[in-house]
Formats: structure tokens, C-alpha cells, sequence
């Protein structure tokens, strides 16, 4: 990150300015949250970039997020309304929605071109760019490693033929080249894909710099290491901002419904064709779904994967909303407690 960089260059636009009265404008300043860390986040704004304890009283956070941070104290009265936000499920037991990343004009869904690569995996991280409400752009690297590229890329356009999908050699700068349509000066990209996938190397490219660590993939599975740790918003050359993540082994959507709808249109525009408005599109009469199974005009694999997705998202929105109606309750249950200790409202 420059030492000096303004508020524009960062990302600001009208659309958070908007949000931000004359009042507060005297009391605060706007500052982007570039990195996040368990128990620290480090923001940046026009007075340079500091860092703060994360406590009790921190709001949820995520990398991209832009606050107001009081000139008086340093703290940070309040976030900004989000332009678009990333979410999933967070990895394990338990039913907590992650944060990934915010205020992100484009994502680079980073897969790479060996055996690691997945139509399914790409649709399920479509899902959740299309709900973030940022473009997605599909990003195939290590093309200089794979014989059957085009092949590869044109499945992948087949999806949705106005998805934009690109070819790249991560560690050649002039074959990323292909990317920076996507950033220009005030935009933020942020790279999403699994561990191997080459979201470092690419990160490395397009900032033009050796800032995050790379690493080779493993010969006996093609799997990926983690070379990323944390999130991390980097300055691009020419002004754009990009969020390097870690690769993420298990990607469950979280309350992902409308992102599903998006990415999936061709199939929701075939069952408003069905006889039945509740079909449930297995072997009712007058299923348009079906049909266009049976005609080949709708590849299966898409379908059983559709299914798959509306049943996690339904699944993991309905535990997510139990737990969080469970952790209110059981604050309304201290607040009531305290109340009836100490005789007064607390």
C-alpha cells in the first residue's frame, strides 16, 4: 500500500458518501478496513494506516468494509451501509455465517486448469458472487499448463453465455493483462477460489509486486496448500484495490437463495413453464424441466447440482436464523437477570 492514497483510489464513491452527514463529517473521518485478523484489524485512510484492537464493542467486520472512525478517540462509531457483501457459512459444526469480503465491484472466481478443476465448484462460487451483488468473471489459470484449455473455458461459457471467463498464465504479467478491463482506478476486485487455485500468484501479477506467498500444488493429488492466511486489500497499479483471500477447502452457502435464482436462470425460467406451480420437477406431468432433460437441452449434472445448492442454502439459513433468535433470547435472559438484581433497567 503507498504511503499516501486517497479516498478515491481506495474506493470511495458517492454511494457511501451519501451516508455521511455534515455532523459527522466534523467528528469523524472515513477509513477502509485493509486487513483482519482475529484479534486486530488494520484500516487506511487518507491519514495513513493504523491499527486497532478487535473488542466487545468492535462491530462485525470485513475486509472492504469502509467505517467511521471518531477523530477525538480513534474509535469507530459506526459501518457504512455495504454495496455488496460476501458471505458464506463459516467451515465445521456450528451454524455462524462468515463475512468474507465487502464494497467489491468485481470477483475473480480463480480455478485452476488441472484436475482440481469443477463445474460444480464454480457454480456454487457463482452462487454467492451473484448474491453479493459484485460481477462475476471467471478466471482459468495455468493455461500454459493444460493441453485441453479451450475445451475447458468453453464449458465453462456454457453455463451462461454472457459470463465473462478469461485464460490466464498467473505468473506472466502480460497474459493478466486480460484482467485489468476490471481494474480501473476507484474499482475493487477481490480474488475468491480454492487453495492452489493460484489467487496469490495472480495477486502477485496484477499488484506487480512478490506481496503474498505462493506455493506449488501438491504432485499427488493436484491439491492446493494454503498459502494465504488472512485477508488482505492490496493497491493495484493504476488505482484499483484487490482483496486476496485464503483458499477455501468447503464453501457452504449461507442465506444464498437469490444468488442460486441468478445463477441458475436458465432452470428457473424453464419450471415457470411447468403445469404445476409447486412441480417439484421429479416425474410430474407437464414438467418443462424434465422435458428439456429428456431433450438433452439441460445437461444433468447442472440440474442434480441446482438441487443440491437450493437444499444447503435452505438448510443453512434456516440453522443460522435458529441461532442467532437463540442469542438474542438469551441476551433479552441477562438484560432480564440484571434487571432483577440490581432493581433497575440496565
Amino acid at each position: 500500500m503507498p504511503d499516501t492514497i486517497s479516498l478515491t483510489e481506495m474506493g470511495w464513491q458517492p454511494f457511501f458518501q451519501q451516508q455521511i452527514s455534515l455532523d459527522e463529517l466534523d467528528s469523524a473521518t472515513p477509513a477502509r478496513v485493509v486487513e483482519h485478523h482475529k484479534s486486530k484489524i488494520e484500516i487506511y485512510s487518507e491519514q495513513g494506516r493504523q491499527t486497532l484492537p478487535i473488542t466487545s464493542s468492535t462491530p462485525a467486520l470485513t475486509v472492504g468494509d469502509w467505517v467511521l472512525q471518531k477523530r477525538e478517540d480513534g474509535r469507530i462509531s459506526r459501518v457504512l451501509e455495504r454495496q455488496s457483501c460476501f458471505r458464506r457459512k463459516a467451515a465445521g459444526r456450528q451454524a455462524i455465517e462468515q463475512l468474507l469480503a465487502a464494497n467489491v465491484d468485481t470477483a475473480f472466481i480463480v480455478c485452476s486448469l488441472n484436475d482440481d478443476f469443477n463445474l460444480n465448484r464454480i457454480e456454487r462460487y457463482l452462487s454467492v458472487v451473484n448474491d453479493a451483488g459484485a460481477e462475476p468473471v471467471v478466471v482459468l489459470t495455468k493455461m500454459d499448463l493444460c493441453a485441453q484449455a479451450d475445451e475447458l473455458r468453453e464449458q465453462v461459457q456454457q453455463l451462461d453465455s454472457q459470463l465473462c471467463v478469461e485464460m490466464v498464465n498467473g505468473k506472466d504479467s502480460d497474459s493478466t493483462k486480460a484482467l485489468l478491463p476490471w481494474c480501473r482506478s476507484g474499482q475493487t476486485v477481490v480474488a475468491l477460489g480454492s487453495s492452489g487455485a493460484g489467487k496469490s500468484t495472480l495477486t502477485n501479477s496484477l499488484v506487480g509486486e512478490q506481496i503474498q506467498a505462493t506455493a506449488e500444488i501438491r504432485e499427488d493429488d493436484e491439491k492446493g496448500r494454503h498459502t494465504t492466511t488472512h485477508r488482505s486489500l492490496l493497491s493495484i497499479p493504476g488505482g484499483a484495490m484487490i482483496i486476496d483471500t485464503p483458499g477455501m477447502r468447503e464453501l457452504q452457502l449461507a442465506d444464498c437463495e437469490a444468488g442460486v435464482s441468478t445463477t441458475f436462470a436458465d432452470i428457473e425460467e424453464l419450471a415457470i413453464q411447468c403445469r404445476f406451480s409447486d412441480c417439484q420437477h421429479q416425474s410430474e406431468p407437464g414438467c418443462a424441466v424434465q422435458a428439456a432433460l429428456r431433450a438433452e437441452e439441460l445437461d444433468q449434472r447442472r440440474f442434480d447440482n441446482y438441487g443440491k445448492l437450493l437444499r444447503e442454502q435452505e438448510l443453512n439459513a434456516a440453522s443460522i436464523a435458529e441461532r442467532r433468535a437463540a442469542g438474542k433470547n438469551l441476551g433479552k435472559l441477562y438484560k432480564s437477570a440484571k434487571e432483577a438484581k440490581y432493581g433497575k433497567k440496565v
